[in-house]
């Protein structure tokens, strides 16, 4: 198959999935399950958006879920409390996440690894502190309630199938705009960098504005996906942004693999509905029930230490490796 046809193929596929994501209230009627798979969609516009900034840009964050908590609180806030309009009020929320990613950004430049992954790690301390202590604007540990549903003009979307197909709309946006991106020149400037900072830099390459760059987006996307949370939820809270948080997406990332959006989008909505998977299947016991809650951040752990020892990329690289096999054992066959 040539990389030509290859292409149009994943392209085909794209959009037969998107259509299917997007069809998928017309066959589905539970409430629930609705609801959890618009929380899939949440987190696919996080993890499209970490895809960039890990698997490209090779930097580690575990700050994404404070840049996800400042949409929230910033949707949340400026729709319930100052009476914004919401369309404002989410472009606000991702502009002020985007500038907190800017802000980080610059000064970690000269940092890599876990130096990195260190400084986001603080970040993402400091900014559930102010989640918490900032009770006039973020309610405090009670949270803020009260935040308005979506609504477009007159178009009010407060109903769980609304919810979910403006979520996956802005999901599918997301991973399409991506998705150009990486396959684009940005995206082979970061793999310049990744492969030798110094030769990218000899063919032009700036690596401070890609770095920044990637890392202004992903925080920006996150913001996005904050903003629509508290829209569809109607209630923020400092633990919805937890530390945890940060180690489930990049979870979800690292599992997904390098050098993809695909693979770290399919690894969020396998880790995302894992979250959910009592009331997904039934019949399962109490005791496996409890086991998967109890356990569920060490299993993220075992799956980033486990994927990090064995498949450094992810399943996108086992997938790239799968290719390569299969088509030099089809050019053997054919030279024979």
């Amino acid at each position: 198959m040539s990389d030509r046809t290859r292409r149009f193929a994943q392209s085909g596929g794209a959009v037969l999935a998107a259509a299917a994501v997007l069809a998928l209230p017309l066959v589905v009627t539970d409430r629930y399950l609705l609801k959890v798979l618009t929380f899939v969609g949440l987190n696919v516009i996080i993890v499209a958006g970490m895809a960039v900034l890990f698997g490209y840009a090779g930097q580690v964050s575990l700050g994404h879920a404070a840049f996800t908590g400042i949409g929230a609180y910033t949707c949340g806030f400026l729709t319930a409390r100052a009476g914004w309009p919401w369309m404002t009020a989410v472009a606000a929320a991702v502009a002020l996440s985007a500038l907190g990613g800017l802000a980080l950004a610059l000064p970690s430049l000269r940092l890599r690894g876990h130096y990195l992954a260190m400084a986001t790690l603080g970040f993402s301390v400091i900014a559930n502190i102010v989640f918490v202590e900032a009770k006039s604007l973020t309610g405090g540990n009670d949270g803020l309630s009260g935040i308005p549903f979506a609504s477009v003009g007159p178009v009010r979307l407060d109903t769980p199938w609304s919810n979910y197909l403006l979520v996956w709309g802005a999901a599918v946006v997301v991973v399409a705009l991506v998705s150009g991106i990486v396959r684009g020149r940005p995206g082979r400037a970061m793999a310049a960098l990744q492969g030798s900072e110094m030769g990218a830099m000899a063919c032009g390459v700036d690596p401070v504005r890609v770095k920044v760059t990637a890392f202004t987006l992903s925080a920006g996307l996150a913001g996005l996906s904050g903003a629509l949370f508290a829209s569809a939820v109607g209630f923020v809270s400092p633990t919805s942004f937890a530390l945890e948080t940060s180690i489930i997406l990049l979870a979800m990332v690292v599992l997904g693999g390098t050098r993809s959006v695909a693979g770290p989008v399919l690894a969020a909505v396998a880790l995302t509905l894992l979250t959910y998977i009592d009331g997904l299947i039934p019949g399962l016991s109490k005791t496996t029930v409890a086991a998967l809650q109890d356990w569920k951040g060490d299993i993220y752990g075992v799956v980033i230490v486990g994927v990090m020892l064995f498949v450094p990329a992810g399943m996108a690289g086992l997938a790239r490796a799968w290719r390569r096999k299969s088509r030099s054992v089809t050019g053997a066959g054919e030279a024979a």
